[in-house]
C-alpha cells in the first residue's frame, strides 16, 4: 500500500481505521506529495488513499478502480484568503458551491484506489 508519511492527519486517521478493522497493510512506500503517490499507483506499485471528492477524476483520468472504502476516515480541506471576509462575488460563489456540493455530501470519505 502507498500511504502518506507518518504524522500526517490522513495517515493517523487511516492507521486508526486499520487498527479498528484488524487490517495490517504492507506499506510499499510513503509520500509527502499526493501527486507522486498517484504516479506510483499508476506504475502499479500499490493502492493508495484518495478523498471521495477526487475519485471521479482519478477514475476518468488514470483509470483507477476502487478497491475499498475506509468508512469514517475523513480529511479536512482549507481555503485560505488574505481577506478576513470574502467579498469578491466569484470567490463567494465558488466557496459556497464547494462547501455545499462537495463537502456536505455523506460520500466525502477516503477511498482506496488501485489501477486495474
Amino acid at each position: 500500500m502507498l500511504l502518506p508519511t507518518v504524522g500526517t492527519a490522513l495517515r493517523r486517521t487511516l492507521e486508526h481505521w486499520f487498527q479498528e478493522q484488524d487490517i495490517h497493510p504492507r506499506v510499499v512506500a510513503e509520500y509527502d506529495d499526493g501527486a507522486l503517490m498517484k504516479v506510483a499507483a499508476e506504475d502499479g506499485l500499490g493502492c493508495f488513499p484518495l478523498p471521495a471528492v477526487a475519485v471521479p477524476e482519478a477514475i476518468a483520468r488514470y483509470e483507477f478502480q476502487i478497491v475499498g472504502q475506509a468508512q469514517g476516515c475523513t480529511m479536512q480541506f482549507y481555503a485560505i484568503s488574505a481577506e478576513r471576509k470574502l467579498t469578491h462575488p466569484a470567490v463567494v460563489a465558488m466557496t459556497s458551491h464547494t462547501r455545499g456540493a462537495l463537502f456536505a455530501a455523506p460520500t466525502c470519505r477516503t477511498k482506496l484506489q488501485s489501477r486495474p
